[in-house]
């Protein structure tokens, strides 16, 4: 594992709209990944959630996540960022979710009747894998 901050070549892919997968904690300790968007600004990552998602409920619970972004031009590639919400924002006007579905449709996000709650996270940690894996790491 590396510490922040991370070489450009990964920064450039986190900047792409690429798949990625975000765990969050249960209560009961049991880790829960789900699917998600996900944009990185300037060190932080930004993640929106309806309303009524449990994972939602996780992060207030207990705010640890990790956030694994595969390159879409190779799955080989991929960047695990190790951190935590540092901020919960409700997104009342839906520009946090807008900057999202710009990133990876093109406009603004089509569903405009539910809340929203935008989430900060904060690396602590990260390791790559592929074109991003370090020399330090183990193989």
């Amino acid at each position: 594992m590396s510490n922040p901050p991370l070489p450009e070549a990964a920064v450039a892919m986190l900047e792409k709209p690429n798949p990625a997968v975000i765990a969050t904690i249960r209560s009961d300790g049991q880790p829960v990944s789900t699917a998600t968007w996900y944009l990185w600004d300037d060190g932080r990552v930004l993640v929106n959630m309806d309303e009524g998602r449990k994972r939602l409920d996780h992060i207030r619970n207990d705010p640890r996540v990790s956030l694994t972004v595969i390159d879409e031009a190779n799955w080989y590639n991929h960047i695990t960022l190790i951190g935590r919400v540092v901020e919960l924002q409700d997104d009342k006007d839906l520009a946090g979710i807008d900057r999202l579905a710009q990133q990876y449709l093109g406009k603004d996000y089509p569903q405009r009747d539910r809340g929203r709650v935008s989430a900060w996270i904060e690396i602590d940690r990260w390791h790559g894998w592929g074109e991003h894996k370090e020399n330090s790491q183990p193989g």
